[in-house]
């Protein structure tokens, strides 16, 4: 059982406490209040996420989200395809003087279109003003802060561990394609360098042949020359010598 009193002994404990701390005055406007990154403020609007499902309007319990939209035909992606047809945002409108910052639009919107933002100087002086349109959503969504970071103990979302298995997968396929592709370059380079040196093998072959055809025609035209020279001088050797005419006296 508690004991009697604990509870505003517990209550006096606090009073007591606070009384000895120096109490500090928040400069507002002046200086911003620091809030907490989950604080509820307004909702920001990525438009481009937005596929108009229309369950936000739906389930919101105050019917405060005004959506317009209308379709269009998308052409077919390939020739022969079929057509498709898309919804196109046209508005998208929170009411936030009927708003009571439930977060249900949050939750089930299936696409991250919506977002809590800690803004809060939204005050008008007219009723009608608090329906803000896409344009005012829209600039609300960039003061919404980054989430926080993940607990390192706590298992990888299975999106993320899906997209890094692919990711992992177009890389190793990619690394294997220029591993081929290397070594195709390497055997196109062996093989043009193997043609190289054949044919600088050939045409030293050609050159060298040509060079023992040349030797050996110029040593048959010398071989001739000297057989004809000797043939010349055997046959003046073999030639009679004429007699000398001698000369009678006068």
């Amino acid at each position: 059982m508690p004991i009697p009193g604990s509870g505003l002994a517990k209550g006096l404990a606090v009073t007591l406490r606070t009384m000895t701390r120096k109490s500090v005055t928040a400069q507002y406007p002046d200086v911003q209040p620091e809030l907490p990154p989950r604080t509820r403020g307004v909702i920001g609007l990525f438009e481009e996420n937005c596929t108009v499902c229309m369950l936000c309007a739906r389930e919101c319990p105050d019917w405060c989200i005004y959506i317009d939209s209308h379709k269009e035909t998308v052409p077919a992606a390939v020739p022969g395809g079929r057509e498709r047809s898309r919804n196109v945002l046209d508005r998208f409108a929170i009411d936030f003087s009927l708003c009571m910052y439930c977060g249900i639009c949050i939750e089930v919107c299936p696409f991250d279109a919506l977002f809590w933002s800690p803004e809060f100087e939204y005050a008008e002086t007219d009723i009608h003003e608090l329906t803000h349109e896409r344009d005012k959503l829209r600039e609300w969504m960039w003061t919404v802060p980054e989430p926080p970071a993940l607990d390192p103990r706590a298992e990888e979302p299975k999106e993320i561990a899906a997209a890094r298995k692919a990711a992992e997968k177009a890389q190793t396929a990619a690394e294997a394609a220029a591993a081929a592709e290397a070594e195709a370059r390497a055997a196109a380079e062996a093989s043009a360098q193997a043609e190289a040196s054949e044919a600088a093998a050939q045409t030293q072959a050609e050159t060298q042949t040509q060079a023992e055809a040349q030797t050996q025609a110029e040593a048959q035209t010398q071989s001739e020359a000297h057989t004809q020279a000797e043939t010349q001088t055997q046959a003046e050797t073999q030639a009679p010598q004429r007699p000398e005419q001698q000369e009678g006296p006068q």
